[in-house]
């Protein structure tokens, strides 16, 4: 989806070249699995980091145009409101100190991105959702300009037949909405882990990574409140679900996936293809070889764990699991602990168990990870074994050894893993992540969102992790 285009409506004739296009480039792209065609750099680490512009007052502020013009950074771009914007990092071989470099670079890259919105009165925010945002704030003017957005819009209403999208949330509070565009979706932010693993690992890491799915939303929900309704610990997973929902035909854009990988990779482009009507029909004259269709498609069907083909300096092609579980902040260094649990989770189940789908069946991870991302660290889920525990007794007592096994064994430091998942220990052991601080700030203070989001801005800029943050 960071292919600017040039139409909002397409022609049954774009439909059916567009459909030309994927198809050759799916056959192509199975030649390449069934001729292991893929990189054999190994491991490597990346992320996206999806953030806030705040005015004075720490209220939405609809700039990035001109926010992004005064930093002047090929790796911070748009997002689908005015008001967020991305940071994407560059990928690096997951072994040593390798998390520490990637913390390092991306807080420079904050710190620069800080003082841009400084210079023009404003601030930057991690946070799953913005608590206190209006949802007068989710209109079309503050929609970003560029035309893929308006598109994207377009499109996904004349799939609906114009029908408004309806948001429906039971949580704490019950949310109960319509709405005719799609912006509720920029009420979302994310920190986004890739993970890019050679092509023999990639079904069990796959696998893996959506077992994994429940207790990383557990530990990392940071998104209670919307519209200042307390719903879910991480409403950020419902709330996006039902803000791109296009219903029949095909199936559900942003998702859990329908069932384990028995394969390969290619299953997932297989399905893309026979299961997934074209949002954005963009064609262009890319030879087939760039796969340029197949990845435009595939940046149009969300599912919480994304398979991604991209290719390198060498014009290797490679695979990637983007992990989108995981919402934006509280601070970097959360971030990059929650990057370490996932990356030695994945790995580390993988070493455990020879094939993951026969260790907890699909539908039971799938159930796990919606019960976590509704009542975070104090959801309980069915676990190997048939075993029913909470999550963050699993996590403490099983789960942070498994990620400390899996990291070793991709080669990360000994103090590099001390650290990061010394946060998340923390973090499960004081039974406090961002949707457990924001909620008990509350209860103390009251329902006075604005003040809360005050005090949340205040603590970020600690970089002290969100497990010690006190409710002061």
């Amino acid at each position: 989806m960071g292919q600017e285009i040039e139409s909002s409506d397409f022609s049954n004739a774009e439909l059916a070249r567009f459909k030309q296009q994927l198809t050759e480039e799916t056959r192509l792209l199975e030649s390449y699995f069934d001729q292991s065609l893929f990189s054999k750099q190994g491991y490597k680490a990346g992320f996206e980091l999806e953030a806030w512009l705040l005015d004075s007052s720490n209220h939405a502020a609809p700039d990035n145009d001109a926010f992004l013009a005064s930093l002047n950074d090929k790796n911070v771009v748009p997002e689908l409101a005015t008001f967020n914007f991305e940071v994407n990092g560059d990928a690096t071989i997951l072994t040593d100190n390798a998390l520490e470099r990637m913390y390092q670079d991306l807080l420079k890259t904050w710190r620069h991105c800080a003082a841009a919105a400084s210079s023009r009165d404003e601030k930057i925010l991690m946070v799953g959702i913005l608590p206190h945002l209006r949802e007068s704030d989710l209109n079309m003017d503050n929609m970003s300009s560029l035309s893929r957005y308006k598109a994207l819009n377009h499109q996904i209403l004349k799939m609906r037949g114009f029908k408004p999208l309806h948001l429906h949330i039971n949580g704490k509070d019950e949310m109960d909405t319509l709405k005719n565009d799609v912006m509720l979706e920029a009420a979302t932010t994310s920190f986004q882990i890739h993970f890019q693993i050679p092509m023999e690992e990639s079904v069990n890491v796959f696998n893996a990574t959506l077992l994994a799915s429940a207790p990383m939303v557990a530990i990392s929900a940071n998104s209670p409140y919307l519209f200042g309704k307390d719903l879910w610990d991480e409403t950020r997973i419902p709330l996006f679900e039902q803000s791109v929902e296009i219903g029949a035909p095909g199936k559900r854009r942003v998702s859990f996936g329908y069932g384990y990988l028995q394969d390969s990779l290619m299953e997932c482009f297989a399905e893309n293809l026979v299961q997934y009507p074209a949002l954005l029909p963009l064609v262009n004259d890319a030879p087939a070889e760039k796969l340029a269709h197949l990845k435009f498609h595939n940046g149009t069907i969300w599912r919480w764990n994304r398979p991604l083909i991209d290719f390198d300096k060498n014009n290797k092609a490679h695979l990637r699991i983007e992990h989108r579980v995981v919402p934006a902040g509280p601070t970097i260094r959360d971030s990059f602990a929650n990057a370490a649990f996932y990356y030695g989770l994945s790995h580390g189940l993988t070493l455990r168990h020879e094939k993951v789908s026969d260790c907890i069946a699909f539908d039971v991870a799938k159930n796990n990870f919606y019960e976590c991302a509704r009542f975070g660290l104090n959801a309980s889920v069915i676990w190997t074994g048939g075993r029913e525990l909470k999550v963050g007794d699993l996590i403490i007592n099983e789960l942070i050894t498994l990620a400390t096994q899996g990291l070793e064994d991709l080669g990360i430091d000994e103090s590099s893993i001390k650290h990061w998942l010394g946060i998340i220990q923390g973090r499960a052991e004081n039974r406090q992540n961002g949707a457990i601080w924001q909620r008990a700030w509350v209860a103390k203070h009251g329902h006075d969102m604005q003040a809360m989001v005050n005090r949340y801005y205040e603590l970020q800029q600690t970089e002290q992790p969100v497990h010690e943050w006190t409710l002061e």
